[in-house]
């Protein structure tokens, strides 16, 4: 039995009226297509549910349309949400990602070590705190493959940077303004082997907003949560058996604070009139527990760093909003959100 052939591309450019290179762009997101134009030829190729075949492209442009995307973790909340805004515009715009873990110093070492390889394999390449060296920077460049860094820069390549200094000042602050004067931290792990620059930054940031305030920083009030909930759990309890535990804890993320949270409930202790926590992130569950958060867009982040890199493979200017997204990203979205974790409840609700 002879198998049914779906639409070909020059089935929807001679349904749509137009040339088949028209319909290549119009499909792919590329400029200098008229909106008019673009929106008839994805009406057409949606009703005749033409899909393009990717072999073909790559064929025609010499072009894998793969785009890789290299995290020390895909899991993670943050992570999780940055690589799906990533993949959602790679997707949109007809390129294929190919996520890859690199969490310990053997895979990053592998990965680093494939870096000049790359090429022949994948279009494009994000790189997301990793912090890869200028050495190697310029070796990825001498090389032809297309890169974006996410959460940390280099000297020759565009980024995407969440100023985590601000992030960490700003959830210090908030405590700091309440009257809080004895402020714990849940970190990460700032002596990370794969120089992992989050906790250290937001770390300086906690440091900062204390120094402001004439405020010694306590080392012993900095407790490793690991970035996991149950991490949170133990970093809370050895900062609650302290002979002068903290009135407030900032923790580097919403899941740490989850743990603080529960290790808080099982010493029959309450927030804010116990101890007083700030997250970062706004998990989807932030605001079911009423937790106070600095409310970052990973996903939004990882579309900006996908556009970038397409812009960079396809040798056009990025879409941004306006001229200050472009210079950088990460501080219009940030936002301090209080809740009752910090504030107490609101006598509204």
């Amino acid at each position: 039995m002879e198998r049914r052939r779906g639409p070909s591309i020059e089935d929807v450019a001679r349904e749509a009226g137009v040339s088949v290179a028209t319909v290549s762009r119009a499909l792919r997101g590329l400029p200098n297509v008229a909106e008019s134009t673009r929106t008839k030829v994805q009406e057409v190729a949606s009703r005749m549910q033409y899909r393009a075949d990717p072999s073909a492209a790559r064929l025609a442009t010499g072009r894998t349309r793969l785009v890789q995307v290299a995290a020390p973790t895909v899991d993670g909340w943050y992570f999780s949400r940055f690589i799906a805004g990533a993949i959602d515009h790679l997707v949109a715009s007809g390129y294929e990602a190919i996520t890859r873990p690199v969490g310990d110093p053997e895979s990053r070492a592998e990965f680093l070590n494939e870096l000049v390889h790359l090429e022949k394999r994948v279009d494009g390449l994000i790189v997301v705190d990793l912090n890869i060296s200028e050495e190697q920077a310029e070796e990825l460049a001498n090389a032809g493959v297309a890169t974006v860094t996410a959460g940390f820069a280099t000297q020759r390549f565009p980024a995407v940077v969440v100023d985590d200094f601000h992030v960490g000042w700003v959830a210090t602050n908030h405590l700091l303004e309440l009257g809080h004067t004895r402020i714990g931290v849940i970190s990460g792990e700032p002596n990370h082997p794969l120089a992992f620059s989050i906790p250290g930054l937001r770390l300086a940031g906690y440091t900062a907003a204390l120094a402001e305030h004439g405020i010694a920083v306590d080392p012993a009030l900095e407790q490793s949560g690991r970035f996991t909930a149950p991490g949170g759990r133990r970093a809370m309890e050895r900062l609650l058996a302290m002979d002068d535990p903290p009135t407030a804890v900032f923790a580097m993320s919403d899941e740490m604070a989850f743990g603080a949270w529960r290790a808080m409930q099982d010493a029959g202790l309450s927030w804010p009139d116990d101890v007083a926590i700030v997250g970062i992130d706004d998990h989807e569950l932030a605001e079911l527990v009423d937790l106070t958060t600095v409310r970052l867009a990973p996903r939004r982040l990882g579309g900006v760093a996908a556009e970038r890199l397409l812009a960079n493979i396809e040798n056009r200017e990025p879409v941004v909003a306006d001229e200050d997204e472009a210079r950088n990203a990460s501080l219009r979205w940030l936002e301090l959100v209080p809740r009752s974790s910090t504030m107490g409840i609101d006598p509204g609700r």
